[in-house]
């Protein structure tokens, strides 16, 4: 914090002694102060603690809004690039001046599609949809592997003639080389966006995936997970383990990788859809989930996960994802709480970063091999440890936890440049794999959305359409104003049947109606639950039989 000297004379200045004094007491009356330290476009603002602030503005909620916001439109508005597709589909590393070298990351697209089905209920920016689907789309049509290969109909990962827009190999190992847990994500966001539009060829591909995986699950053991990490999709060779990027040296098959939560999401969610081959989803889903019980739970092989990683790496993603699983599965583990106790020792002692715990809080790394913070890294930690907070009731972790969220809007720019603390700007940390982190605090805590706008947080279903305020053109569904002369303030549709919401709203609505029918305000059942907060409050609405909703003024 900077040092102010108080014993100032008087008319020192050419701002009168009294008005200077006024000034004095009020930066300190605000409870924000600000670090001679800069953390990567910002300078750091702290609390009379000493521990960081958001560099926005001192209220979270709007902070939070403000960073979601210029990460998308950065994203939506990015230049096209010299093949006609958008940028951020040729390239992993967003240059300026010129294209950086490199093709797309794994799991680029997966991330994006994952992050933009929370940006578009919080939202409702029908754009969000439209990128969602114009993304899977293309990826469908030019990056699967030939129906005939030994893995079929599974997305490749890499484009190895960057401008050719055909998704085709591996970065590391090449061509035609694939990887099959990066497959599980795209399947399970194939699935979610099926739900959100109806369109059946993504629940088509989704089960494609789903058929082609577990047509190779296996047991595995210590050294072989059920799938391996990185296979020739035409021949089924499993790829080899390197030095490093400049020493292709083979060091060893890379027959293991921990990432297998995105796959037994998507197994669950063909399940749950009875759709596809059930009976061999059920046999894959038992045999990876008793893999990862037996096998990284407890021996805390935690790697490998990232494209460009020749050599093998713990990794905090693989680790936080599963113990995500757990949290959201937890009938599928008796002793879920030391689980999860046991993945946050690991990230910690492995991982954790503590350069800035002067100002009260200990950031992630990425992986061992690569030991450096990271913000999507960092903003994961505390998304997840919020969730584990509202489960348990153990807040030990919840002041880190925020303080973990606030550090790493400090990667974002004004202009929606999100940096890597290196000062790469990355198409997944940056964008995909950081705003859903955001979007995920705020369902477990409501009071970290902002309390200026209304924005759903949280549903259990997904969302097909949302409507704030009117704010789209033309009317997205037909529904008969159940309400006459009362002007609808948040209209919205699921996917499921039945299900729960979550709001966080300016004021309280006037009714709310499903299917044209009003909600009574009860704490149990079917209805709605209004909790008033310092500034506006939370609605909780509860659904036993019904898709539609609106929310009167």
């Amino acid at each position: 914090m900077n040092n102010i000297n108080l014993k100032m004379k008087p008319f020192a200045s050419s701002m009168p002694y009294r008005i200077m004094i006024y000034a004095v007491a009020l930066f300190f009356l605000s409870g924000v102060c600000h670090s001679q330290e800069k953390l990567v476009f910002h300078e750091i603002k702290t609390d009379e603690k000493g521990h960081i602030v958001p560099w926005f503005d001192q209220n979270r909620g709007r902070s939070f809004d403000h960073i979601i916001n210029l990460v998308w439109n950065f994203w939506d508005t990015m230049r096209t690039d010299m093949n006609g597709l958008p940028y951020y589909m040729n390239h992993q590393v967003w240059e300026e001046h010129f294209n950086d070298r490199r093709g797309i990351g794994g799991d680029q697209l997966q991330m994006a599609l994952s992050s933009w089905q929370l940006l578009y209920q919080y939202s409702g920016n029908e754009r969000v949809k439209g990128n969602m689907c114009f993304m899977a789309d293309y990826y469908l049509s030019h990056g699967l592997s030939p129906s005939d290969s030994e893995w079929p109909d599974i997305p490749y990962p890499y484009n190895t003639l960057i401008y050719s827009g055909i998704y085709d190999g591996d970065m590391v190992i090449g061509k035609y080389f694939t990887q099959p847990d990066k497959a599980g994500s795209f399947g399970h966001e194939l699935v979610r966006l099926y739900k959100m539009t109806g369109l059946q060829v993504y629940l088509d591909a989704a089960i494609k995936i789903a058929n082609t995986l577990s047509s190779h699950t296996v047991a595995g053991d210590s050294l072989n997970s059920p799938m391996p990490f990185k296979v020739n999709a035409l021949t089924g060779d499993v790829g080899r383990l390197t030095r490093s990027l400049t020493d292709m040296t083979p060091l060893a098959s890379s027959t293991y990788t921990s990432n297998w939560s995105p796959s037994l999401n998507l197994f669950l969610d063909l399940i749950g859809l009875g759709k596809g081959r059930v009976e061999d989803y059920r046999k894959s889903f038992d045999i990876i989930l008793n893999w990862m019980k037996n096998y990284p739970l407890k021996n805390n092989k935690w790697g490998p996960f990232f494209e460009d990683v020749p050599a093998w790496s713990d990794t905090q993603i693989n680790a936080m994802t599963f113990a995500r699983f757990i949290m959201e599965h937890r009938e599928y583990f008796p002793s879920w709480k030391e689980d999860i106790k046991r993945v946050f020792d690991w990230v910690y002692g492995r991982l954790g970063n503590r350069t800035w715990e002067k100002y009260g809080v200990v950031v992630i790394n990425e992986q061992t091999a690569y030991e450096v913070q990271g913000n999507s890294h960092t903003a994961r930690q505390g998304a997840d440890e919020l969730l584990y907070t509202s489960l348990t009731g153990d807040s030990s972790r919840y002041e880190n936890a925020i303080r973990q969220l606030v550090w790493s809007t400090y990667m974002v720019g004004d202009d929606g440049r999100n940096s890597y603390p290196n000062g790469e700007i990355w198409m997944t940390d940056g964008y995909g794999d950081y705003l859903r982190h955001y979007l995920r605090a705020m369902a477990v805590d409501p009071e970290l959305a902002t309390s200026e706008n209304d924005h759903m947080v949280f549903s259990s279903s997904v969302i097909q359409q949302v409507d704030y305020h009117g704010q789209n053109e033309k009317k997205l569904w037909d529904l008969n104003d159940a309400a006459p002369g009362i002007r609808p303030r948040i209209r919205y549709l699921t996917f499921d049947d039945s299900g729960y919401e979550i709001i966080r709203m300016t004021t309280k609505p006037a009714a709310v109606h499903l299917e044209g029918k009003p909600l009574s305000n009860t704490k149990t059942g079917e209805g709605f639950l209004w909790e008033a907060l310092q500034e506006g409050g939370v609605l909780r609405i509860t659904r036993l039989n019904g898709r539609q909703v609106i929310i009167y003024y």
